[in-house]
């Protein structure tokens, strides 16, 4: 029998935490629905007009055209969608 992938473990962790708050969720790791899931999210950043990035908390909240936000937690998130500091004169 196959070891699953260190992917399908984590998407299965999440499922598993979401079932015992009583709210079932669904994973996809791979395939057509793995593909759908990613091109609907690009779609949906692309809504993105403003972006805070909070790395003190972890978060990152995204302002989309239509006025709603979306709420990010992830440790590396605000690190990513922040530039680097620069301590030169000419930044």
């Amino acid at each position: 029998m196959q070891e699953p992938s260190p992917n399908a473990e984590a998407a299965s962790r999440v499922v598993e935490l979401e079932a015992e708050l009583e709210s079932a969720g669904t994973a996809t790791t791979q395939g057509d629905r793995l593909a759908f899931a990613k091109a609907a999210l690009h779609e949906w950043v692309d809504t993105v007009v403003a972006v805070v990035a909070s790395p003190g908390v972890g978060r990152v909240t995204l302002i989309h055209a239509n006025g709603n936000e979306s709420k990010i937690a992830s440790p590396e998130l605000p690190y990513l969608v922040t530039p680097p500091v620069s301590w030169s004169q000419d930044a």
